[in-house]
């Protein structure tokens, strides 16, 4: 254990940490040259398209340090890598790899220099009590600011200078220094002694810290050893639901998986269990064994849906499908949750709870990918408390059935404490976009340079509505942006409907701020009318909103010409004809229904998705 080290990758988007892992992999010859290739942790097609991390994984490193430091005892070691996400939706896969390891690098790009993220990874690190590395990354770049980047962090850490390094991850300059600091200043795990009676220190027990799936193997248990030793073939039992079963197959990550046939205390690996039903294993169990289990080690809860979504197939034979990809994609994806609904014109679907609008563009479109199941994704919401008349609160997590005015006393929605990182040049227009969003400003700090650290408190519902975007584009690219779910506070809202030909349509319906409520009707409407095709009898568009009609639109019927082919005559005979013409498209207004295209539901959830 004392030529162990466990630690993580820690940093905002895009700063570096896939890369930086690249360059680990090459120095400790862990995967050959002509294996090499960008991003080689990212296994999903995903996040090697949008260069960047969903979903974290570890690897096994080799690493052969200098003995002449009276810090390092050896000249072998097992280095234990977890590379983390940094998009602010995937915060939950950085806390669950944070509780594995002993200590985090904490990267900053030396061209952005500390950003909004960079403090609430920060903020997960130091709640675990872990050793913090700072490193300054993309030292090759032209416009790095290695030595202002170097005050600020000094200034949030409080470390001295010396103790920071400077990195290329795509150079490679400077990651053998880091990797001898890395044996030096993070510390072997700790000898876990299990108290049972008396304290014992054999005694199995192993954090589940994430999961995948596989067809024909089941789950695959990522797990770290806290404390005895797991062997191949071992019966080993999940302790929270109390389920046995048998370790198939146990082994590293190199980054692929290689079997080795036990895992000893102090190390990170995997478990093939055999498991092919959901809800069996879960993130933060332990493992132990089934002749002599040990006590549950501490864990962490469900992270808390921050978004709502509704999901329907385009073709209702296809539901059976969808119920079978959510089951299989929630197996290797935990923070997903989901529960059938049902709606008079999409007929039948599922409402799925995810970490925000990123984690939703991720789950449909792995839908869509691994499944080939074709989607209508309706307006995202979030979850309301409504207190009836009666004084009894329900929770609503759908706008489509957020009760109407007249049938409650109060509404209560979850507000957000955010962090902003700016240039100082854009407060003007941070605090009218602040006005906007009914953001209340707590705090303001000047950091290093010309940036603000702006603090705040904000309606999740309108952190939601393109409030990021809008952010960006406010600071021309230059803020960032972080969050966590704070208290719940009374909320002002009303149900938005958009009805088409008079019937509502579930999908658009979404909560809405009184005072935009207008803005809002007006701009569906719009949108609406010129998203939906013309049809064969006319199309009545109309937003509702407290008990009325707020925006109508209406789309004219397509009409042939009947009286083209005439090339004279009397003009009745034309009179006739459009007569009849009138008549059939009466007939046809009275039957007809407007057919709305798969698409178009797409469309109108864009903006929502920012």
């Amino acid at each position: 254990m004392q030529n162990i080290r466990n630690f993580s990758i820690i940093a905002h988007i895009d700063h570096g940490k896939s890369t930086l892992a690249d360059r680990m992999l090459e120095e400790t010859h862990t995967i050959e040259k002509r294996k090499m290739r960008e991003q080689v942790l990212d296994q999903m097609d995903l996040e090697r398209e949008r260069g960047i991390t969903i979903k974290m994984q570890p690897v096994r490193m080799e690493y052969h340090a200098e003995v002449s430091s009276t810090k390092v005892q050896s000249s072998n070691y097992i280095l234990n890598l977890i590379d983390t996400p940094g998009h602010i939706d995937f915060s939950y896969e950085v806390s669950r790899a944070l509780s594995a390891v002993e200590g985090a690098i904490l990267l900053v790009d030396s061209t952005q220099g500390v950003q909004a993220q960079t403090l609430s990874v920060l903020e997960l690190a130091r709640a675990q009590n872990l050793v913090i590395l700072p490193v300054v990354n993309k030292i090759d770049l032209p416009h790095a600011e290695v030595e202002r980047t170097k005050d600020e962090l000094v200034r949030l850490l409080g470390c001295e200078r010396e103790s920071i390094l400077s990195v290329s991850g795509k150079t490679g300059e400077g990651v053998a220094e880091l990797l001898q600091k890395i044996v030096e200043v993070i510390p072997p795990p700790a000898s876990h002694l299990v108290t049972s009676g008396h304290q014992v220190a054999t005694l199995l027990q192993a954090l589940v810290f994430d999961f995948a799936y596989d067809t024909h193997r089941g789950v695959i248990l990522f797990l770290r050893i806290f404390g005895g030793e797991l062997k191949r073939n071992e019966k080993l039992r999940f302790t929270s639901s109390g389920k046995d079963f048998n370790a198939i197959e146990v082994g590293v990550f190199r980054p692929q998986e290689e079997p080795t046939g036990h895992l000893s205390a102090g190390e990170i690996g995997y478990v093939v269990t055999g498991i092919k039903e959901p809800g069996v294993a879960r993130i933060g169990d332990t493992i132990t064994s089934a002749s002599k289990p040990a006590p549950a080690l501490p864990g962490f809860g469900k992270p808390y849906p921050v978004v709502w979504a509704s999901l329907y197939p385009e073709n209702q034979n296809d539901f059976v499908l969808l119920r079978q990809s959510l089951a299989r994609l929630s197996l290797s994806d935990s923070s997903l949750s989901y529960e059938e609904e049902a709606s008079g014109s999409l007929g039948r679907g599922f409402r799925a709870g995810l970490l925000g609008m990123l984690h939703l563009e991720i789950v449909s479109e792995r839908l869509r990918r691994e499944f080939n199941l074709s989607l209508i994704v309706a307006s995202p919401t979030i979850t309301y408390e409504v207190e009836d008349l009666k004084g009894k609160k329900v929770k609503v997590y759908s706008a489509v059935h957020f009760p109407d005015e007249s049938t409650y006393n109060k509404v209560y929605e979850p507000w957000v404490h955010i962090n902003i990182i700016t240039p100082s040049r854009t407060l003007g227009a941070l605090q009218a976009l602040f006005h906007e969003h009914e953001v209340e400003q707590t705090g303001l700090e000047n950091w290093a340079g010309d940036r603000i650290n702006v603090e705040g408190l904000m309606p999740l519902r309108e952190l939601m509505r393109n409030f990021f975007d809008e952010l960006k584009s406010v600071s021309s690219g230059y803020a960032s942006l972080s969050y966590k779910i704070g208290e719940w506070r009374s909320a002002d809202i009303v149900r938005l409907d958009l009805m088409v030909n008079d019937e509502v349509i579930a999908a658009f319906s979404r909560v809405v701020s009184r005072r935009r409520v207008e803005h809002e009707a007006n701009e569906a409407a719009d949108k609406l009318e010129k998203l939906i095709p013309r049809q064969m009898i006319d199309v009545k568009i109309q937003a509702k909103a407290m008990g009325r009609i707020i925006a109508a639109r209406r789309l004219s019927a397509l009409r042939k010409d009947v009286t083209d082919y005439l090339y004279g005559g009397d003009i009745t005979r034309k009179m006739k004809l459009r007569e009849k013409q009138k008549k059939g498209k009466k007939k046809m207004q009275a039957r007809g229904s407007v057919s709305i295209p798969p698409d178009v539901y797409l469309k109108m959830t864009k903006s929502d998705l920012g």
